[in-house]
């Protein structure tokens, strides 16, 4: 509530601000005019204008936007996450010339977290599209559209050219230069005609061949060879095989026995030619939800330390209360789900267990007082995690509509972004695909997430039945918990917590 209230207060500043702003400059190009005007010659405007270069400035530009155009209001795409640098034209749901009121829906426009609406700023008619349906990677602050204040102004806008200066960005860095080569080492002249010995076979085609390195008198196959050190280094740096008998003591290789010895030749490994995939394929482009989801869950994965714990809930008692309460609001229209109870005893679970209502903050763990449950959606576009606020505070019956509201707006690409930017904890259920058990991929900066499975019945022993069993149905349900914050006890003690209010729902009320 105070997150819209604040929201809805910046809002109005900035309108005002806006306001403000194009009533002094049209104060300031009426003056302007007048005193172009009333001027006798060229050289008086130029030494009015020179005299005070800044208001000489704004004001020749102003007049040369107002000269030629009707009042309007340039409207530049805004960010609508705080993550956003660019977003991308899906529709426009409003054609040049139509009437718009303030906070008509106007376009749809794909942010990196989602698609959103974006509402009219201003009330007014939609003069020119600057930019048209379909385009992407539009960078923040682009002039988007224009809008008038009548509808007659519409139609000087036809032909209108945005030449405001392109966004700026961020240099580059420039290219490093490539190292200069090495020069090759000296070649010592030989004193003494050396021995040539060929080079052994190369390896067979059935064995790939290693990478080319220094060929040492270690590395020598067949028997042991002896050599001066200047010898061996010299080999070594040369890429000389040593090989036979020298002209040394005892057959020892010495130096000037390689002069006109030539480098073993060792022959790269070549590429595997790449074969075509049998059938056709499409190539499908990332969209900047999908690319923000890879990017967020491999920094998930790859910098919090997951843990996971699985429990078996019974959930028989839920199950009857659940139909109990269906009845009963019936001719509301209202139907409950188990999903609700489960986003209900997770709630009550962190206000049990605050360590896994925190964030990792790096220097500081933060624990909130209230606890906003996000959900995992499916969507057409991705995955989308709306959030039922204040969980813990609500009953199954206002959860399960507001689970309901944000489902569909999230199908449809309604969804504001305080809806789905944020949360403490995190439910994922995959039990409606008939999924038994998973682990989900923590959403950070959360230090949990709560994967459940579907419902299965099962035979166990009871001593009281006639036929010495009985049937009952159970879930399994797994937390992923980030071990930085969350330690193992801490999340059984949470699953705990869990089972018992599954099992006993009445408890969740105590």
């Amino acid at each position: 509530m105070l997150r819209t209230v604040a929201n809805r207060s910046e809002w109005i500043f900035r309108r005002s601000l806006n306001k403000f702003s194009r009533s002094a400059l049209r104060v300031l190009t009426t003056r302007t005019l007048r005193n172009l005007s009333t001027s006798s010659s060229q050289k008086h405007v130029l030494t009015t204008i020179s005299s005070c270069q800044p208001i000489g400035v704004c004001a020749t530009n102003f007049v040369r936007a107002y000269s030629s155009y009707p009042d309007h209001i340039k409207v530049p795409l805004p960010a609508l996450s705080p993550t956003m640098e660019t977003g991308s034209i899906v529709s426009w749901e409003k054609k040049e010339g139509d009437k718009v009121n303030e906070g008509d829906l106007l376009a749809e426009i794909e942010t990196d977290k989602a698609t959103m609406g974006f509402e009219t700023p201003e009330e007014g008619y939609l003069a020119k599209i600057m930019v048209p349906a379909g385009t992407k990677d539009v960078p923040i602050g682009k002039l988007v559209c224009i809008l008038v204040q009548d509808q007659a102004s519409v139609a000087a806008f036809k032909n209108f050219v945005d030449d405001s200066p392109p966004i700026a960005t961020a240099a580059k860095p420039a290219a490093m230069p490539p190292p200069s080569p090495m020069p090759p080492p000296p070649v010592v002249e030989p004193s003494v005609p050396p021995t040539v010995v060929e080079p052994s076979a190369p390896p067979s085609s059935k064995t790939a061949p290693r990478a080319a390195k220094p060929i040492t008198a270690v590395e020598q196959r067949g028997p042991r060879v002896y050599a001066s050190p200047m010898a061996k280094k010299l080999a070594e740096t040369q890429q000389l095989r040593l090989e036979g008998a020298g002209s040394g003591i005892y057959g020892s290789i010495k130096s000037g026995d390689l002069a006109d010895k030539k480098p073993v030749e060792v022959k790269p490994a070549k590429d595997k030619e790449l074969v075509a995939p049998q059938g056709g394929y499409i190539d499908i482009p990332v969209t900047n939800v999908r690319g923000v989801i890879a990017k967020r869950l491999l920094e998930s994965k790859t910098t919090i330390p997951h843990y996971y714990v699985t429990v078996e809930c019974q959930v028989d008692a839920l199950l009857k209360l659940r139909a109990k309460i269906n009845k009963k609001y019936e001719k509301e229209k209202v139907k409950v789900s188990v999903n609700d109870f489960i986003i209900k005893a997770t709630a009550i679970a962190c206000r049990k267990v605050p360590e896994a209502n925190s964030y990792w903050m790096g220097s500081v763990i933060r624990q909130f007082d209230n606890v906003d449950v996000s959900i995992a959606v499916s969507t057409d576009s991705g995955l989308i995690t709306p959030i039922v606020f204040a969980a813990d505070r609500k009953g199954v019956v206002e959860i399960s509509k507001e689970v309901k509201e944000l489902a569909d707006k999230a199908r449809k690409n309604k969804l504001k972004p305080h809806e789905f930017q944020g949360g403490t904890v995190c439910v994922s259920n995959m039990g409606m695909y008939g999924v038994t058990q998973f682990a989900a991929v923590i959403n950070p900066p959360q230090s949990c997430i709560l994967a459940v499975g579907t419902t299965n019945k099962k035979l166990v022993a009871n001593a009281d039945s006639e036929k010495g069993f009985k049937e009952i149905s159970t879930m399994y349900v797994t937390l992923s918990a980030d071990h930085r914050i969350v330690d193992g006890a801490i999340a059984a003690k949470w699953l705990q917590y869990f089972r018992d209010f599954m099992e006993d729902p009445s408890t969740m009320i105590v």
